[in-house]
């Protein structure tokens, strides 16, 4: 497993992360040999939220591995808030009560991270700087970031914080890579030139920001209308022939030729750019968990790279 030294941080921190969305959906055992999965292959970053299961997957993970400072300490744990039901929220109570909540779900005394979840446009910074000042202080987060935030946004909130925004966690996979189309087209006048993200990719690399991939694996949301339920959550690519068959082809020729699944070309091809992401794994299959850290350390040549995203369907000038 390939470790990380997360800039401005003390944090060495896997290139592959667990991600704990769905765990309810597993028995108790099941849980715990995920995680202890997970930690075996050399994964030791967990990603919570306070949404997931309505805070209830946070306490379930804790419960399920029976948590202990032992096994505490060999974990980086990071937790995000601000999605309320129906709205956001970024106040400074809502923050601190919600980190509050967190900690005992946990039943943790701290967090390693904690992220802002989604952008909240009614969001006062200075309300955000003196939650951040008091959780630090108190030694309840050791560090922040951002969630799904575009570069002006991390801005207008650095102005404010004293603290520095070291992660930022972005949707991206070879079926969705908003984050690189538009580079690839520059002064072309095609719908793939369109700059739906502000430059966050480069962005992130100049302000020394962590980006955390979610939702690697999935389909693009490109192919549904907005604003339908299924949006942004339509399965994985993989094995989709009818959809992606060229991206499916291309893939199982690489898994092949470095004796490995699809599922760690996949994680080889994120990890393989130069900003030096993380991949979150939403699996709750400890199969694939062991799949994917296969791909960790591999390193796809340029060519099998743009390969690749030109067999998702997207342009090569």
């Amino acid at each position: 497993m390939k470790m990380l030294d997360i800039k401005n941080t003390d944090l060495k921190a896997s290139n592959l992360v667990l991600g704990c969305m769905r765990i309810k959906e597993l028995e108790p055992k099941a849980v715990e040999d995920l995680v202890r999965t997970a930690m075996e292959v050399g994964i030791n970053f967990f990603d919570h939220a306070d949404i997931y299961g309505g805070g209830a997957c946070e306490s379930y993970f804790s419960e399920c591995i029976g948590m202990n400072p032992a096994l505490r300490e060999k974990m980086i744990i990071q937790s995000k808030c601000g999605i309320r039901q129906g709205y956001y929220d970024f106040s400074k109570e809502h923050i601190i009560a919600s980190v509050n909540e967190s900690l005992k779900r946990l039943k943790t005394e701290y967090l390693d991270v904690l992220l802002l979840h989604r952008p909240d446009t009614l969001m006062e910074p200075e309300e955000v700087a003196e939650a951040f000042d008091e959780l630090h202080s108190s030694g309840k987060v050791r560090y922040f970031g951002v969630s799904n935030h575009n570069p002006m946004q991390v801005e207008l909130l650095q102005k404010y914080i004293n603290q520095k925004l070291v992660f930022n966690q972005l949707q991206f996979g070879p079926a969705h890579t908003p984050m690189v189309d538009s580079g690839m087209t520059v002064n072309m006048k095609t719908k793939q030139s369109i700059n739906f993200e502000g430059s966050v990719l480069e962005y992130c690399r100049l302000k020394d920001m962590t980006i955390q991939t979610w939702s690697p694996f999935q389909k693009s949301n490109k192919m549904v209308p907005p604003y339908e339920e299924k949006y942004l959550f339509l399965g994985t690519f993989l094995g989709d022939m009818e959809n992606y068959g060229e991206l499916n082809r291309y893939i199982h020729g690489l898994a092949k030729k470095y004796d490995v699944t699809d599922t760690a070309i996949v994680a080889a091809w994120i990890l393989r750019h130069p900003a030096n992401m993380q991949v979150i794994l939403g699996t709750t299959n400890k199969q694939r968990v062991i799949d994917a850290a296969a791909g960790s350390e591999i390193s796809l040549t340029r060519e099998e790279w743009y390969g690749m995203y030109k067999a998702a369907g997207n342009l090569i000038p």
